[in-house]
């Protein structure tokens, strides 16, 4: 496992680029020069013993994360955490895990001979939390996933990365509101998620999040390459407690929509 927060971020955002071309456009249209202050990343996983919520977890706990808050997405058969580090400016982590044995049997079966091909020595090494998928899927069985889950498909097909990076909007210095992030946005062209709506959340809520539809780029299937929604951008605009510290919780009605961005148009 990593030992600097830094070089694990590092790596996950190279990773992210790779699939994610338009984030570097983006992270250049919003910071004009300046430094964009990365909210948060997710990561998306099974909740099969060996790859499970806490296996991915440990990663970061290493370099000084502790979780904070749980959440359950009842419709998509989710179950998520999130880790903050000691040091408020280092990004926050999201997790969540399918709940296999809810899905149906071919889902279930599919998915623990994914699992099955991976080996505890892959899920400890240091480079696992981007280290891509570690197991073999074909065309057929991302297509059986995908008619079910949309987002065991994408799991199984991307395996582990940082499924997007959030711009921090508070800290950026040429914009005020999420708002005139969208609006920028839209006029250099990206799409937006607009499931729920352009912006989920509100004040009331303490947060504000948008985001763009995922890129598009290849995965090399077992059977063949074929062009898949890979990663996106989000934007987080937060809010102070009345205690005057700024809210760093997820809201789920909120996330529910942004695990969206992935569906394929």
């Amino acid at each position: 496992m990593h030992n600097d927060v830094n070089g694990l971020f590092d790596n996950l955002w190279q990773q992210y680029l790779q699939v994610t071309p338009s984030a570097k456009k983006i992270h250049q249209l919003l910071s004009q020069d300046q430094a964009v202050l990365n909210d948060h990343i997710a990561i998306r996983t099974f909740d099969l013993a060996a790859v499970n919520l806490d296996v991915l977890a440990a990663h970061f706990i290493a370099v000084g994360y502790e979780e904070k808050g749980q959440y359950n997405f009842e419709a998509k058969k989710l179950n998520a955490k999130h880790f903050e580090h000691s040091d408020p400016r280092q990004p926050k982590v999201f997790i969540s895990e399918l709940k296999v044995a809810e899905c149906s049997e071919s889902l279930q079966q599919i998915v623990t001979e994914l699992v099955a091909q991976v080996d505890e020595s892959v899920t400890s090494a240091a480079g696992f939390v981007y280290g891509g998928a570690p197991w073999q899927v074909s065309q057929a069985q991302y297509q059986v996933l995908l008619q079910e889950s949309e987002y065991a498909a994408w799991t199984a097909a991307w395996g582990y990365r940082a499924n997007h990076f959030t711009v921090h909007v508070n800290t950026l210095t040429t914009f005020d509101t999420l708002e005139q992030v969208n609006d920028t946005l839209k006029q250099a062209g990206y799409a937006l998620n607009m499931a729920g709506g352009e912006i989920k959340g509100s004040e009331e809520v303490l947060l504000k999040q948008s985001s763009t539809m995922a890129d598009k780029a290849i995965v090399s299937f077992s059977d063949g390459d074929l062009e898949i929604p890979s990663c996106f951008y989000e934007f987080a605009q937060r809010y102070n407690l009345a205690n005057g510290q700024e809210y760093t919780g997820f809201v789920a009605a909120s996330a529910d929509k942004i695990f969206e961005s992935t569906n394929a148009a």
